[in-house]
């Protein structure tokens, strides 16, 4: 179908909270084979809506070899905790240890909008928390210190220039 571009921090449509999603229809299936073919071209294991300017409580992720697509997601539990080197499309060639639970429990709606639950332990765990926190506003950055954060943000400007 089509590559979307990916938005790069600081742009705004990453920190805006999604909308949830209410239908289900032939254009919201497209916009997810978008979502795919842009994750799998920019070699990514998970992309959110609003990575890609759409404001939207939308994830696609590859689990273990699997495709997931959650809608409207929540987490139900949290378990442990497991610290972790994570990229982002979001913020190229940028990787940092970020704490994220051992373990997660996330209720979704997939893309027929039926309701499923899925468990994700260790990168599954990784992977959805990142994804679902962008959903939520709430970016990589985040997770570090002032000081790295300063650092990363000084990193892509000289990037831009």
């Amino acid at each position: 179908m089509a590559v979307l571009p990916v938005r790069i921090y600081p742009d705004p449509a990453l920190r805006a909270p999604a909308e949830e999603v209410t239908e289900f229809d032939d254009a919201f299936r497209v916009f997810l084979r978008d979502m795919w073919d842009t994750m799998e071209a920019k070699d990514g294991v998970g992309l959110a809506a609003p990575q890609v300017g759409v404001s939207r409580r939308v994830i696609v992720v590859v689990l273990k070899g699997e495709r997931h697509v959650l809608v409207n997601p929540r987490i139900l539990e949290v378990e442990g905790e497991q610290v972790g080197e994570e990229g982002c499309l979001s913020f190229p060639e940028i990787f940092e240890k970020v704490t994220r639970p051992l373990r997660v429990v996330v209720e979704a709606r997939d893309e027929n909008g039926d309701l499923r639950t899925i468990t994700g332990e260790e990168f599954a765990a990784r992977a959805l928390s990142h994804e679902i926190d962008h959903i939520n506003g709430k970016l990589l950055i985040d997770h570090v210190s002032p000081m790295k954060r300063h650092l990363i943000k000084r990193r892509l400007q000289k990037r831009k220039e």
